[in-house]
């Protein structure tokens, strides 16, 4: 099945999100994704539950998705991930060790990137 398809599920099965006060938010305040999101429903359905859609258009033809900085964090993070050979190809057998090998290379990521502004 499509993300596409059940963006709105998800949006509605968010958790609620406690702030420094007052009553917890039910709903972020943006909505992002990229054109496989970008439906006319999707953004209807996120407009209706009062949360601002920042989806791409399907036939929007310019180069990437045009989301800006937020999305660059999450690629980023991603392709560090993706620099741990063991974690890019699957060799770990039980749930367990492979989680072990994500939180492993998580605390290396953040190692790094303490080290490099220390050094800054």
């Amino acid at each position: 099945m499509p993300d596409g398809k059940v963006a709105i599920q998800l949006l509605d099965a968010i958790p609620p999100i406690r702030g420094p006060r007052g009553r917890p938010r039910f709903r972020p305040g943006v909505f992002q994704g990229d054109r496989g999101y970008g439906w006319d429903e999707n953004i209807r359905a996120t407009r209706q539950r009062g949360v601002r859609p920042q989806l791409a258009r399907p036939k929007d033809d310019t180069h990437g998705s045009g989301l800006g900085r937020t999305r660059w964090v999450v690629e980023s993070t991603l392709s560090w991930f993706n620099h741990h050979r063991r974690l890019r190809l699957c060799y770990e057998r039980s749930e367990g060790s492979l989680l072990a090998l994500h939180q492993l290379a998580a605390v290396l990521i953040c190692a790094q990137k303490l080290d490099h502004r220390q050094a800054a």
